[in-house]
């Protein structure tokens, strides 16, 4: 099979570096949302209208809730080296079939943008790379956000955590000032700049995202807790343990729950 769940996604020049690494989560007992990873060759089947892939494609997408996030994993994302933030697409809450399958296209087509070129060749690469393809549960976010587990500029051993209501695409996008948290290595000293976050980014109903107006009392309030911030802490650790030090984990809490959507190595 081509189709694996995350859990068994080893081979990352088959499944790429973004779904190998969370399949490494899930095996360490991490609370990656669950999901499948789609080998790049079952990607071209797809893409190319081949029935029995098309089959599997359906057989696995049926096992996971409606909503689905369909991502990228080439196969030297999220490496060492470079991370490729923001270069190849990703489609957030796909809610039919029909919309899975353009994801998909999306998706793989990313991979022969001209950002992705321009990426690779000054990563010294070939200008194309194969692109995989993780398909996962949604996670309804009430907030998200990236952590570093060291901080990304001075390397000084401490947790910096940007955070915003609703989906991390808000931060990602540069559409508001996240909230900024600093707190030391077991969180027992917390620093806290509230950011201005006027709209948040959320899932639409219908399927896609909708950026909203927020209540300016929401908008100045902090969006974690003092005990959520020594959750994060507490992944950040156990992310360590798994992948090493200096790391830049993507996460969300939803209905109070933490989950992992991405850990790779920081790059600069």
């Amino acid at each position: 099979m081509s189709i694996v769940p995350l859990a068994s996604a080893f081979d990352p020049l088959r499944y790429g570096g973004k779904a190998v690494q969370l399949g490494a989560a899930l095996r360490a007992g991490l609370p990656v949302p669950a999901g499948y990873a789609v080998s790049h060759e079952s990607v071209q089947r797809i893409t190319a209208g081949d029935q029995a892939a098309v089959h599997e494609l359906r057989e696995a997408a049926g096992s996971l809730a409606r909503r689905l996030a369909v991502r990228s994993s080439a196969v030297d994302e999220d490496g060492d080296q470079a991370s490729y933030a923001g270069v190849y697409t990703t489609l957030l809450n796909v809610t039919d079939e029909d919309r899975l399958f353009e994801a998909i296209q999306q998706v793989a087509d990313s991979g022969k943008s001209a950002p992705a070129i321009a990426y690779r060749r000054k990563q010294g690469r070939a200008a194309l790379s194969p692109v995989s393809v993780i398909m996962q549960e949604t996670i309804e976010s009430d907030c998200s956000g990236v952590m570093f587990t060291r901080h990304p500029v001075t390397g000084q051993d401490e947790r910096v955590i940007e955070a915003c209501w609703g989906l991390g695409e808000s931060i990602a996008s540069g559409r508001i000032i996240p909230d900024m948290y600093t707190a030391s290595r077991g969180a027992s000293s917390i620093h806290v700049q509230i950011g201005d976050k006027e709209t948040a980014i959320v899932h639409d109903e219908h399927g896609g995202t909708n950026e909203i107006k927020l209540d300016a009392s929401l908008s100045r309030q902090a969006c974690l807790s003092e005990q959520q911030v020594r959750q994060l802490d507490q992944l950040a650790a156990q992310c360590e343990a798994v992948f090493g030090d200096a790391l830049d984990i993507e996460w969300a809490y939803a209905e109070n729950r933490l989950y992992l959507l991405q850990c790779r190595r920081i790059t600069v």
